[in-house]
């Protein structure tokens, strides 16, 4: 297994933004192959921002690489940095965390 996961910090006050632009989203994983199953997690609230991640389980890192340089891919990830409120509700920028599972 290969679990992908991005961590957000997002501003606080933008938290029901945030879950708009992820509940509204276009979406493929379920086309792709080796794509096992898919969360949108909200965390802890800080006194800036609040955490969330999206969390990913491949079969292999070769599927999720796949899926990264898909058409699907593109398609789900188009005018990213564009869409409403997107610049202004993010504490930092997302950090990516990949993981081999060993057990």
């Amino acid at each position: 297994m290969y679990i992908v996961m991005n961590r957000f910090k997002i501003k606080r006050g933008s938290e029901e933004a945030f879950i708009e632009i992820w509940r509204n989203r276009e979406t493929h994983l379920n086309e792709m192959k080796g794509f096992n199953r898919f969360y949108f997690l909200k965390g802890k609230t800080e006194e800036q921002y609040t955490l969330f991640s999206s969390f990913a389980e491949w079969e292999t890192k070769t599927d999720f690489e796949a899926w990264v340089n898909s058409e699907q891919f593109h398609a789900t990830h188009k005018n990213t940095s564009s869409r409403p409120n997107n610049r202004d509700i993010y504490f930092e920028p997302a950090e990516l965390e990949c993981f081999e599972v060993v057990l």
